[in-house]
């Protein structure tokens, strides 16, 4: 940890107060996050499907409004969006806490969501423009601190809540009001490009939309890049699933998710910034990102091969096969972000041609955010199949199928040069 924070002292403040900022962030977000579906169905008493859809709401205006957010961004500035999107989370946490009512608390629900569409690309083209150069060590750097908040949060809530849920909502209100406040004092204000042209006005908001829809490789990419987020989701879904399949839903089933966590946190707090160097010292984006989509879709032959293994009847070796081949998949599942997400996150800048960061982000997300929930509604009907069936093996053949065709899809977009940044306009000739 002291060579992570002595590369961080080389960052400009700017730098280092967004990757910061991003640790506080994740902590504040999921100290309360993890208990609020047991409040609502708890002390609140409401129904199952009404949990649902108060949570839902948070993801769909979160994913919905990422290209908003960074349109807003590029056009008005990336300090406004952040601080707003912080002091709207203030509001959203403290009323999830305050109130019992069903339209307030969706309403909540919908403004934490809108938040994180207007902070989130914003802090990303904001941390790619002062890193300049060094933006894929920047983002491995990101990255660690992004876990570490992950790892760190549902620990502090755990403690909150064991006191009363509302301490915990009101305790991460606080903490992105305190965010909010040192935003406004030390975060130095940096415009994106907003569409301007030097030839003209400002394009209008669907002139770029259409623009940035007509770059072809930006649009593969993100298409291609959609199954990472599909698998490394699979940790708080399948994984899980499998651990309590196997090893039942008491005490062992619930220390053995907390390993999958911890072991996915862990392992990029303490490697990811060696990984990047590793890789960058060896490879091009293109194939880093490659290797990192076959390691994650790798992840799953673990899973695969314990299901050709006899199910013990109970004791250590039940325990084993429930815990260790998921446990192992994590790993490799954080392995592979480790390897992809710093490339990933400066392909997007350079097929960007680094006009209108933070839209291209918020594109990006949005696609992504798609791509999970129907990865993950077609990742649970092949669990329901897979049972119903008797072919355990179904969904880890399906997710390892995934990430081959990914890496295959992202190996022919780096041979043929659509990950290099667009070639500029040659200039018209003088009449």
């Amino acid at each position: 940890m002291k060579g992570v924070i002595a590369q961080v002292r080389t960052y400009d403040r700017s730098v280092r107060l967004l990757m910061v900022n991003q640790f506080t962030i994740n902590l504040g977000f999921y100290m309360l996050m993890p208990y609020l579906a047991t409040h609502l169905a708890g002390p609140l008493g409401l129904a199952g499907w009404l949990v649902g859809l108060i949570l839902g709401v948070r993801n769909f205006s979160q994913q919905g409004m990422f290209l908003v957010g960074g349109t807003l961004a590029d056009r008005y500035g990336y300090k406004p969006m952040i601080i707003a999107g912080m002091a709207l989370r203030v509001v959203g946490f403290a009323t999830l806490g305050l109130v019992e009512s069903v339209p307030a608390l969706i309403a909540a629900s919908a403004a934490t969501g809108l938040a994180g569409a207007l902070f989130n690309p914003a802090t990303r083209a904001c941390l790619a423009a002062d890193a300049g150069e060094r933006r894929v060590e920047a983002f491995a750097l990101f990255n660690v601190f992004y876990q570490a908040g992950i790892l760190l949060g549902p620990l502090v809530g755990m403690v909150l809540t064991g006191v009363d849920f509302r301490v915990t909502c009101l305790t991460a209100a606080g903490i992105f009001a305190v965010l909010s406040l040192v935003q406004i004092r030390a975060l130095p204000a940096r415009r994106g490009d907003g569409g301007a042209r030097e030839d003209g006005p400002r394009a209008s908001v669907l002139a770029q939309w259409r623009g940035i829809l007509a770059n072809r490789p930006f649009v593969l990419f993100s298409l291609a890049m959609v199954g990472s987020y599909v698998m490394t989701f699979q940790v708080y879904l399948a994984l899980p699933l499998e651990v309590r399949r196997l090893g039942g839903e008491g005490r062992f089933g619930t220390a053995a998710v907390a390993v999958l966590f911890a072991v996915s946190g862990l392992s990029t707090i303490v490697l990811q910034t060696r990984v990047t160097a590793w890789c960058k010292a060896r490879m091009a984006p293109g194939r880093a990102l490659t290797w990192g989509l076959l390691t994650m879709g790798a992840a799953f032959v673990p899973l695969l091969a314990a299901t050709a293994a006899p199910t013990p009847r109970g004791g250590a070796g039940l325990w084993l096969l429930a815990a260790g081949p998921p446990a192992l998949s994590a790993l490799l599942l954080a392995l592979g972000t480790m390897i992809a997400y710093p490339f990933e996150m400066d392909t997007i800048v350079r097929l960007s041609g680094e006009r209108l960061v933070a839209t291209h982000y918020g594109l990006y997300n949005t696609v992504c955010g798609v791509g999970i929930t129907l990865g993950n509604l077609l990742t649970g009907a092949a669990l329901d199949t897979a049972r119903a069936a008797g072919m355990s093996a179904l969904p880890w053949l399906a997710l390892l199928a995934l990430g081959l065709v990914c890496a295959a899809a992202l190996h022919v977009l780096h041979r043929t040069g659509r990950l290099a940044p667009p070639r500029p306009a040659a200039p018209s000739a003088a009449v």
